[in-house]
């Protein structure tokens, strides 16, 4: 009993944890950048880059108001089951590995749901000019669910001004390897997900 105790603290815990330091990220580059403005980090290879997302993650689309709400209600779906998972784990004493990564996945999928969710009630619009600001609740730039989800890593690994022209496809173009603009919750939900494929092994025995 005390096991599961434990287990289950650790779960809260690390999702706490995960939830603020990618709700805090996101409120300090919403609050502080205009879209598109980057701030270099590390040379020319990571970036704060300020994009909002209006459908899944890694800045992949989902057409139009009734896309993004189908998204947001199949991430509402997914936080439930993986909810219920996580508690049925903790009953059965699974690994703790196993509770560690489903844990991440989840912090992942509540963080972008608190942005489409609510960020449209209390943000004015963000735009190539202006930084958002807190307005009155309800008076944002969109409604409840159809809020954008706020991007801002950007890892432009390698980026080229002019490829080969031998190059398939993409021959005299500017080309950056792993152009995607993601956040920390994408990020946790990857790393959760390649976690427990890793180690599947020593924890589904």
């Amino acid at each position: 009993m005390e096991q599961k105790r434990k287990k289950r603290l650790l779960a809260i815990l690390l999702i706490v944890l995960l939830l603020a330091a990618d709700q805090i990220v996101k409120l300090c580059v919403k609050t502080h950048m205009t879209i598109d403005e980057a701030i270099p980090v590390f040379g020319q290879w990571f970036y704060i880059r300020f994009i909002e997302n209006q459908g899944a993650a890694y800045g992949m689309e989902l057409g139009g108001e009734y896309g993004k709400l189908i998204l947001s209600l199949f991430r509402i779906a997914a936080v439930v089951a993986i909810g219920w998972y996580i508690r049925r784990l903790i009953k059965r004493d699974a690994p703790t590995g196993v509770i560690v990564g489903i844990s991440v996945i989840l912090a992942g999928a509540i963080g972008n749901i608190l942005d489409s969710a609510f960020y449209g009630l209390i943000f004015s619009e963000s735009t190539f000019t202006d930084v958002a600001r807190f307005v009155p609740w309800g008076t944002g730039y969109a409604s409840f669910l159809h809020g954008s989800v706020v991007d801002m890593l950007y890892f432009p690994i390698i980026e080229i001004d002019r490829m080969p022209d031998w190059v398939p496809l993409v021959g005299g173009e500017p080309y950056t390897f792993f152009s995607p603009i993601f956040n920390m919750a994408d990020a946790y939900v990857t790393c959760g997900v390649v976690y427990l494929i890793l180690f599947q092994r020593r924890f589904f025995k």
